[in-house]
């Protein structure tokens, strides 16, 4: 008879649902991959994608890299050899250390992300690049470093946010910018419309009617880059409407006078003309809101554009004059950080090891970066995959074609990026290795357990960077820590009190047994501890010292703004690869009103090419009234190379930084709608 296991683990996806898993094993060899029915987020469910590529191409051993690979063929052309572990590190160590030897330690880049958010999977290789002192691609210049900017100068922080289980006492909840239908389907499925059901109004405030905007209670439907402008609009009503805590305004905030004529001017008239939205709805809303508590989701969409740090310095507004901080059923939410529960990510990357400091560069940066042989000499890319997922996407792939600079890629699979590396490294999955996941939305604490072996020779991330050390003859300890003893030290510095054989037990527990409320002492990280709509750091920074209540011009006539929001089938570039996935996904299109395509003589199915300055992009027309005139939409993540002209909306997506922390504006990009010759 055959044995069966039941293994619980986590999902590490970049997500907020953070979801867990149950994985039935039968004599030792994993059979399927289900949800978990006792975690309180995803209720027994995996969403549609998961659940497909962690049952199909994370356990196909066709698909997945198995032995250290080396290049054999041109670039870009993916062919290789296999080669030992001790041939690869050894290549990789010579080449390092004679960069190093020879003072271009930061001419050596690595690129990361989210390809895992597993503690020790997503952080533990940047002690390897901190001990050489390389340079490091800033992850959150391609997501959201312009809100995390914003925030941190408006309340000296942005990655502590309201605890969800504070819906309870909130009366209305705004979802700015955000899509949970795609980004978060359990919370959309179960906190939000269970919050809607206990009486909370829901308001979606996003350019697309996606699934949840069609189930809010009001929906503002603006156009793109016209934020801020919304925002003055409804500080105008809240003002109006004698909804301003002006009590909280005198103990707790500066500024808040510098902001009164801007305010006054934007009228919701005015708003509605700048913005699309009817005034009826904005006065609606800003009531709603106004009368708290309230909560505030704050999408990380939403500051992908050019003016998106001064779109989250107005949203700071909002929180500020109507006093929703410091109180049951207040706040706002970006992230949730480790630091919420405790840990300090420092324990995990030891930023000490780094000597004499670091580099780093912009993501927008990457292609010219690559491009110039002086400042790139050698480059490595783990969890994620540049080349589908990164600006100026023909520009890097050609740039990546250097013969002379040195690329080692990490991944389970082979991607669009791989094909360029001269060394490819096989690594684990997430059902391969132990590992901490925090959600970055839910203030609880997940085990991610190993649940098989990696196929053939391939290792978890934190035992591929262990290798290099040894290699490259560093004798730093931090380098060689083991697993188990980094996460018995991240556990013990979270409120939990089990070890991780009783986290594995239980799968996903919660540090607090009460909700936590937000900025408690309603003290701020701040220079004057108060928050600071009017800052003297931003002005040294070149920046304006108030929030603008700025909107972005239309397109130019004959363009149109294209938003490239998350689909329902990927999650940025993973499962790109899952046969399923791509029959699901089907062919790649672009959304156009029903209106626009008619005024320009397209039909459903036809061919259209999408031309820019940097690029060009070749899909199918497919019509809805959920985009808006002179807006298209194009989901992100299909991997190029399977993808008609060999390249995705990446390839028309200019290397323009956002008004803050040189950050993505990739939902500010314009296109002409061609027709194909």
């Amino acid at each position: 008879m055959a044995q069966r296991e039941i293994i619980k683990t986590t999902c590490p996806r970049d997500c907020y649902d953070a979801c867990g898993i149950i994985v039935t094993r039968k004599d030792g060899v994993v059979a399927n991959v289900l949800g978990d029915p006792d975690h309180p987020v995803s209720r027994g469910a995996l969403c549609g994608k998961c659940a497909i590529a962690y049952n199909g191409a994370w356990r196909d051993p066709a698909l997945r890299l198995s032995r250290p690979l080396k290049r054999i063929g041109a670039k870009g052309k993916g062919e290789f050899t296999p080669i030992s572990w001790d041939e690869a590190t050894a290549e990789i160590a010579g080449k390092l250390n004679s960069l190093i030897d020879e003072g271009f330690e930061r001419s050596i880049i690595h690129t990361h992300y989210t390809g895992t958010v597993g503690l020790l999977g997503g952080a533990f290789p940047n002690r390897f690049f901190n001990r050489i002192g390389a340079t490091e691609v800033d992850p959150d210049t391609v997501c959201n470093k312009a809100g995390h900017s914003a925030l941190a100068l408006v309340f000296g922080a942005s990655v502590e946010g309201f605890d969800p289980h504070s819906a309870r006492n909130a009366s209305c909840i705004i979802v700015w910018g955000a899509n949970p239908s795609h980004s978060a389907p359990h919370q959309d499925k179960y906190w939000l419309k269970e919050a809607q059901k206990a009486g909370s109004r829901i308001i979606v405030v996003d350019p697309i009617a996606h699934d949840t905007a069609a189930t809010a209670d009001i929906h503002l439907k603006l156009r793109p880059g016209s934020d801020a402008a919304l925002a003055f609009g409804l500080l105008h009503v809240l003002r109006e409407k004698n909804l301003v805590d002006e009590t909280f305004l005198a103990r707790h905030v500066i500024g808040a006078e510098e902001l009164l004529p801007a305010i006054a001017a934007m009228t919701p008239a005015r708003a509605a003309e700048l913005c699309g939205v009817p005034e009826d709805l904005i006065e609606a809303a800003a009531i709603a809101y106004g009368e708290g508590p309230s909560l505030l989701w704050l999408g990380q969409g939403v500051q992908r554009q050019p003016m998106g740090g001064n779109v989250f310095r107005a949203l700071a507004a909002l929180i500020a004059f109507t006093g929703n901080l410091g109180k049951a059923g207040a706040g706002f939410c970006y992230i949730n950080g480790s630091a919420m529960r405790g840990i300090d990510m420092a324990t995990v990357t030891e930023p000490s090891l780094a000597r004499s400091g670091t580099g780093s560069v912009s993501h927008m940066d990457l292609a010219p970066a690559i491009e110039d042989r002086g400042r790139a000499k050698a480059f490595f890319n783990w969890n994620n995959n540049p080349a589908a997922s990164s600006p100026e996407q023909g520009r890097l792939r050609r740039a990546l074609e250097r013969t002379d600079l040195f690329h080692v890629a990490i991944d389970l699979f082979h991607t669009d990026t791989t094909a360029y590396a001269d060394i490819v490294l096989p690594a684990a999955s997430f059902l391969e290795c132990d590992d901490l996941v925090l959600s970055y939305f839910d203030l609880t604490v997940s085990a991610q357990v190993k649940t098989a072996d990696p196929p053939g020779e391939a290792l978890p991330n934190s035992e591929i960077f262990r290798k290099l050390a040894r290699a490259m003859g560093f004798n730093d300890a931090a380098l060689y820590e083991p697993d188990q003893t980094l996460i018995a030290r991240l556990l013990a510095a979270t409120p939990y009190r089990g070890g991780f054989t009783d986290l594995a037990k239980a799968g996903t527990v919660a540090v607090f047994p009460e909700p936590r409320i937000q900025f408690a002492d309603l003290v701020f990280a701040t220079p004057s501890g108060r928050i600071e709509l009017a800052s003297d750091r931003a002005e040294a920074q070149g920046l304006p010292r108030v929030p603008l209540p700025h909107a972005d011009p239309l397109p130019a006539k004959g363009h149109f703004r294209i938003l490239s929001p998350a689909g329902l089938w990927l999650m940025n570039s993973s499962y790109g690869n899952d046969k399923v996935i791509r029959r699901r996904l089907g062919p790649a299109t672009i959304t156009l009103h029903p209106d626009d395509a008619a005024e320009r003589g397209f039909a459903e199915g036809d061919s259209v090419l999408l031309a820019n300055e940097i690029g060009r992009l070749p899909l199918s027309v497919t019509l809805s009234p959920a985009t808006q005139r002179g807006v298209g939409i194009v989901h992100k993540g299909r991997w190029p190379g399977a993808s008609p002209g060999a390249a995705n909306i990446n390839a028309l997506v200019s290397g323009r930084k956002s008004d803050m922390a040189e950050s993505t504006t990739v939902h500010g990009t314009e296109v002409e709608l061609l027709r194909p010759e």
